[in-house]
């Protein structure tokens, strides 16, 4: 059966996390049978991780806050996780079921795909942005 995803779900918890005014930073989109949907959403980077089991598969939109002595933004990411106890037909279908999430979450400076929660460490990732990103007005101060 073909993967599906409630787009008015999923985009709410997307915009949830792109929104200034709000707290959160990430939002988890998940399985559940042949649908993708909202998995839940905070604003610890802990709690985020904790859902990243070996049995889970999943999508997280994140924010992360970057920035140097001359500027703070937010950065986002797209991370897929593929837990190490995922069958080889899910591992296969995750790829091609990743087009649909990605036609909610379309704005992202770095996509990632882990399996190891070592990979989930938010230092690894902001090292992984700040290449991405550009300028860096820290190299200043060295």
């Amino acid at each position: 059966m073909a993967t599906q995803i409630d787009k008015e779900a999923c985009r709410e918890a997307y915009n949830q996390v792109r929104d200034d005014n709000t707290d959160t930073n990430w939002a988890v989109f998940k399985y559940e049978g042949s649908m993708i949907l909202p998995g839940g959403q905070g604003t610890d980077y802990e709690d985020f991780k904790r859902m990243c089991t070996d049995d889970a598969r999943l999508f997280a939109f994140v924010r992360i806050t970057m920035g140097d002595t001359m500027s703070k933004r937010a950065k986002f990411t797209l991370i897929t996780w593929i837990g190490e106890n995922i069958s080889g037909l899910q591992r296969a279908k995750i790829s091609t079921d990743k087009a649909l999430v990605k036609e909610i979450v379309q704005n992202f400076a770095k996509e990632f795909m882990f399996s190891d929660p070592r990979e989930l460490d938010a230092d690894n990732i902001r090292t992984e942005l700040k290449k991405a990103g550009g300028a860096n007005y820290d190299a200043q101060a060295e």
